[in-house]
């Protein structure tokens, strides 16, 4: 994909995405009026998840508590039955709990606003922190999950090797418009359309402009 072609792809994508469902953590913004901490849970909680399962579970825990005190209330068996069957659901819990505590301890409960403190707490890592910083805050970053590191390169974008490097490399190449919105595009079209083996490129609108870095067998 040729840099002066990414504008008219990101307008494909968003009339495209319209026909799927809206990712889970999109939707706990909407619904939380971009509460980041309801956010930075439903993050994690979507970890090895699918959305699905995330989605109901997230109801069930927000309608026991739905703040940093509040949940530290509660004990962790049960954050676990309610989170369950989440993946590694026993593992969250016990990280919801010390990421609580934090909070409370050092951000008077308040979910700080930088990727670098909000990859000191517990369980968050540097695609969730991106999430919480864009949905939560809207302030700019770049959120690359699996789908945004797969389908970057699939086009040609970028060429790099993880998940990291594609955040960076995106940051250098990608126009700062797009940054905060290019996750809730790719995540929909990596599930339902660009997946990962045999992706449905008979029915891509960005076929012409995709260079189809290793795709081996297609639909």
């Amino acid at each position: 994909m040729r840099e002066d072609q990414i504008h008219a792809a990101i307008k494909i994508l968003r009339r495209e995405i319209r026909q799927w469902q809206e990712p889970v953590v999109g939707v706990v913004a909407r619904e939380s009026a971009r509460d980041p901490f309801r956010i930075l849970i439903s993050c994690l909680l979507s970890l090895r998840t699918k959305d699905k399962t995330t989605s109901e579970a997230s109801a069930r825990l927000f309608a026991l508590a739905h703040t940093p005190a509040a949940l530290l209330k509660l004990s962790q068996r049960s954050i676990e039955r309610a989170i369950y069957p989440v993946g590694f659901y026993r593992t969250k819990a016990k990280a919801i709990h010390a990421l609580c505590r934090r909070l409370l301890e050092v951000y008077e409960g308040k979910v700080p606003q930088s990727i670098d403190e909000l990859m000191t707490l517990a369980g968050v890592g540097r695609k969730t922190a991106n999430l919480v910083v864009t949905v939560g805050y809207q302030k700019p970053g770049i959120c690359v999950d699996i789908h945004v590191h797969r389908i970057s390169n699939r086009w040609g974008y970028v060429k790099t090797k993880t998940p990291e490097e594609t955040e960076q490399a995106l940051r250098a190449r990608l126009p700062k418009r797009y940054w905060i919105t290019f996750n809730d595009l790719l995540v929909p079209y990596g599930q339902n359309l660009c997946q990962p083996v045999s992706p449905f490129c008979s029915r891509c609108k960005l076929i012409d402009m995709c260079d189809r870095v290793g795709v081996v067998r297609s639909r």
